[in-house]
């Protein structure tokens, strides 16, 4: 069964004017928003990001929500997903999982898929945890 064509929520290489958006995202958008993932904390990898769920609503991811041509939608997933390390029985570099996410504009939660560290990425990196303190990659400040 193919996954459903859902917005995506991005955080790291894949936002507006960071390194992979132009290649992988370019000209398949219809809508790029700001928006917040609740109840998961970021986490500065080597050169690219990753963000881990955690209990705690409050804890705030920022990024955008990117809504995809559903023409290309397919082919951009498919590309993502090799990106990402995203294996289909979820024990890759990252895992992709649909969640709700907060438009920031608005208010509105809406469905997303989003790209959160595997148990690869967190096995390697769970030794030395870097928490972006703003929950955002592009301002971390």
């Amino acid at each position: 069964m193919a996954d459903p064509v859902l917005p995506l929520f991005v955080y790291g290489t894949l936002r507006s004017g960071q390194r992979n958006h132009t290649h992988y995202l370019g000209g398949h958008c219809t809508r790029i928003e700001p928006a917040v993932l609740a109840g998961a904390v970021l986490h500065q990898g080597p050169g690219y990001p990753y963000a881990v769920a955690d209990p705690d609503p409050g804890r705030r991811v920022r990024g955008e929500l990117i809504t995809v041509r559903p023409a290309d939608f397919a082919r951009v997933l498919t590309a993502l997903d090799e990106l990402e390390g995203c294996r289909p029985d979820g024990t890759g570099y990252y895992v992709r999982l649909r969640r709700p996410v907060i438009v920031t504009a608005h208010g509105e939660r809406v469905a997303a898929w989003v790209y959160l560290a595997g148990p690869e990425l967190s096995a390697r990196l769970r030794a030395r945890p870097a928490p972006i303190p703003s929950g955002d990659w592009v301002d971390p400040a």
